[in-house]
C-alpha cells in the first residue's frame, strides 16, 4: 500500500523537493527542477485541474506537509468559527501552523490513520473531476504527466481508478466519522479548486450538506483556504 500522507504532500505541492529554506534559494531550487522535470515541483492537484487553479497555496503553508496544511486550516477555521468571529476572507492569513497535539485536528502519526488520508484523496480527487472535464481524453493525458512525476505504481494506480470511476459520495461521506474529519474532508476538496462554476459550486454545496456542517462553519472554511491561498 502506498504511503497516502506523502502523496497529501505531493498533491497540494507541500514539502516538495526545494520547498524549503530561504524563499530567495527555494525560488532558485524550484526554477532548476522545473527546468529539468516541471512535473516535480508543482502541486498534483494543479495537474488534475491543468489552468483552472489560478490560484496556488501561499509560502508558509509550503513548509507543512499537506496533511498538516489540511488539518492546520481546518483547525483556523473551526477555532474562529467557535469563536463567533465573523468569516474574513481577504484578510491575510498568519503564519500557518500544524494543530495543537491535543486537538482532535492532530497531525501526530497515531491520530490519523492511512485510510482517512486516503478519504482525504479522494475528496480532492472527486472535486478536481466535479466539473465533468475530465473525459477518457483527459485523463490519459492526467496519467502521462503523474507518471512522469514518480510517484510510483501503487499510488499512479489509485489516482488512476479514482479519476475513471464515479465519485462515491456516500463512500466518501462514511471516511469521515467525526466533526473535524468531516472539516478536514470538506477543507481538502475546496483546496483542491476554486469553485468558478455553478457545477464546482454546486458539487461543495452539496458535500457540504451530506456532511452536515453548518453553513456558518462552511463560510469560514471558506474564508480560511482563501486566505492561505495567493495569486499565481
Amino acid at each position: 500500500m502506498f504511503d497516502a500522507k506523502k502523496l497529501l504532500d505531493q498533491f497540494l505541492g507541500s514539502q516538495m523537493p526545494g520547498s524549503t529554506g530561504s524563499i530567495g534559494q527555494k525560488g532558485t531550487d524550484l526554477i532548476g527542477m522545473a527546468k529539468s522535470n516541471p512535473w516535480k515541483t508543482g502541486a498534483l492537484a494543479a495537474v488534475l485541474l491543468g489552468t483552472k487553479t489560478g490560484r496556488s497555496l501561499g509560502g508558509g503553508a509550503l513548509k507543512l506537509g499537506g496533511l498538516a496544511v489540511i488539518a492546520g486550516l481546518g483547525y483556523q477555521a473551526y477555532k474562529n468559527y467557535q469563536s463567533g468571529q465573523a468569516p474574513e476572507p481577504k484578510q491575510a492569513l498568519p503564519e500557518l501552523l500544524p494543530p495543537p497535539s491535543d486537538s482532535a485536528f492532530s497531525t501526530e502519526p497515531a491520530a490519523v490513520s492511512n485510510d482517512f488520508a486516503i478519504g482525504l484523496l479522494r475528496a480532492m480527487i472527486a472535486a478536481a473531476k466535479a466539473d465533468g472535464h475530465i473525459d477518457a481524453e483527459e485523463r490519459s493525458r492526467i496519467m502521462d504527466k503523474i507518471h512522469l512525476s514518480g510517484l510510483g505504481s501503487e499510488a499512479e494506480a489509485f489516482i488512476e481508478g479514482e479519476l475513471a470511476k464515479p465519485t462515491d459520495m456516500d463512500a466518501l461521506i462514511a471516511s469521515a466519522v467525526t466533526e473535524e474529519q468531516k472539516v478536514e474532508l470538506y477543507t481538502a476538496s475546496r483546496l483542491a479548486i476554486e469553485p468558478d462554476t455553478r457545477t464546482e459550486r454546486g458539487y461543495l454545496d452539496m458535500l457540504a450538506g451530506r456532511l452536515g456542517l453548518a453553513d456558518a462553519l462552511v463560510e469560514h472554511i471558506e474564508a480560511t483556504v482563501s486566505s492561505a491561498k495567493v495569486s499565481l
